[in-house]
């Protein structure tokens, strides 16, 4: 077999391939074979004609036509791996000569990965958040618990920050009522959201039963844009009454009898939660740094493939209706092209980040076991709400178990990389990075003896 490799550009090249006859003797006698198997010829048994009655019956065509299709992911591998290409995305071949007898001739355009090099971890240096914690980080996260135990109540007083209005809202252009931005019996916290730009000014200091007027732009529908009056009559008023946070409330939201062991306890959890964003942080910014000392050319085909990933999921959760997708767009005060923007610029990214773990994961040659494997698996089909073995079988299906090997892969080579950055934090003290991205050295189990 010969093959000849033309770069195309520096993600795509093509491949000449010429295989003699004389090496398709295994895929004649299998093509002869399945084609005895499926005719009937009379005077023989099924699989038993010889080859001159097939092909004076039915001529060489099915035969040769067998024969590709037998010989070419093979022969495509094979020419794949003799010129050492890093291959992405599926080939476009085209049989380009057929001599009967001499040899058979195709090409295949891929993509593949561009060639450049993996800068210097040793001489990244990053900036991260700090993981002390104040007693004010502990007060509040006691306060968020004690919010899901609070009660809404009604109040007598003026509204302010944080309480709950019921309201009806009118919205008028010229007198005439805009029935897109008006509502009646809005449940709405003051100091959430600002749903309508003014609103919220409007109702602090207001009681049950008052109204207010302002004027305000429409954000959706036809008169997004244009200055309406917006008229807002408050129906109730409540506050959220937070329970006292002492040892009857510890017993009531946690298995802690006393409100210093809660404490304690949502101390720790606080510590953990800000090492998490920690390490979370050293990872985006070490890949961040990496990135930007790195510089090459993207698969066209592989971006445009991702584009097309996220918008058939983003349709798929609108039941594939345009429709919904640019009233979404609109609620967002965002346009298509804005929205098509986005997603290219963000599988641009995705395909960048991959190609770059790939090449470093080449670099450090991370070893994954067969438990980290089955991990990722696990953690994934948890993740998308599955049961383990139906996601396993999922997988198999769509031959996707490559994948999220190749997903471990990559992490574990970004994690080895990571352990040679200068990390501080942002008060100047060095962070050990170590503690979240090095080996977990297994505890030798004691022998019987001992």
């Amino acid at each position: 077999m010969k093959t000849t490799v033309d770069k195309l550009s520096d993600t795509r090249v093509k491949l000449t391939v010429n295989v003699p006859f004389a090496e398709l003797d295994k895929e004649i006698d299998q093509a002869y074979a399945a084609i005895a198997q499926q005719v009937s010829i009379p005077g023989f048994r099924k699989g038993k004609a010889p080859r001159q009655l097939i092909d004076a019956r039915f001529g060489r065509g099915p035969i040769l036509e067998q024969v590709v299709n037998d010989m070419l992911p093979t022969r495509y591998e094979q020419a794949v791996n003799e010129n050492e290409l890093k291959v992405i995305g599926q080939p476009d071949v085209d049989i380009s000569k057929i001599e009967d007898n001499d040899f058979v001739e195709f090409t295949a355009e891929v993509d593949v990965r561009p060639e450049f090099e993996v800068p210097d971890f040793a001489e990244l240096s990053v900036t991260v958040p700090a993981t002390e914690i104040t007693e004010e980080d502990v007060d509040k996260a006691l306060e968020d618990l004690a919010e899901r135990f609070g009660e809404l109540k009604d109040t007598k007083r003026k509204l302010k920050t944080g309480d709950y209005a019921i309201v009806d809202i009118t919205a008028e252009i010229d007198g005439t009522k805009v029935d897109e931005a008006s509502t009646e019996g809005l449940s709405y916290r003051i100091g959430d959201d600002d749903l309508i730009q003014g609103l919220d000014t409007a109702l602090r200091g207001l009681k049950s039963g008052e109204d207010a007027e302002f004027t305000s732009e429409i954000q959706t529908g036809d008169h997004k844009g244009e200055e309406a009056t917006i008229k807002v009559h408050v129906d109730q008023t409540k506050e959220r009454k937070l329970p006292e946070l002492d040892d009857e409330f510890a017993q009531m939201a946690s298995e802690f009898d006393t409100i210093e062991e809660l404490r304690e306890s949502t101390k720790a959890q606080v510590e953990e939660s800000k090492k998490s964003e920690q390490a979370a942080s050293i990872r985006d910014e070490v890949l961040k740094a990496a990135l930007a000392k790195t510089s090459f050319e993207l698969p066209a085909s592989i971006v445009d493939e991702q584009v097309h990933c996220q918008l058939h999921q983003v349709l798929g959760q609108l039941a594939h209706d345009e429709k919904a997708l640019a009233q979404l767009l609109e609620a967002q005060g965002t346009s298509r092209e804005e929205f098509d923007k986005d997603v290219r610029k963000q599988s641009e990214e995705s395909v960048r980040t991959q190609l770059f773990l790939d090449a470093l994961a080449e670099q450090e040659q991370p070893e994954v076991s067969q438990q980290e494997l089955t991990d990722h698996i696990l953690f994934t089909a948890q993740s998308y709400g599955m049961d383990p073995n139906q996601f396993v079988q999922q997988l198999q299906s769509n031959g996707q178990i490559a994948n999220l090997f190749a997903d471990v892969r990559r992490g574990k080579a970004l994690a080895a990389a990571i352990c040679r950055v200068d990390a501080k934090d942002k008060e100047g003290n060095k962070v050990d990075v170590e503690q979240y991205f090095g080996e977990v050295e297994e505890e030798d189990t004691p022998s019987e003896s001992e």
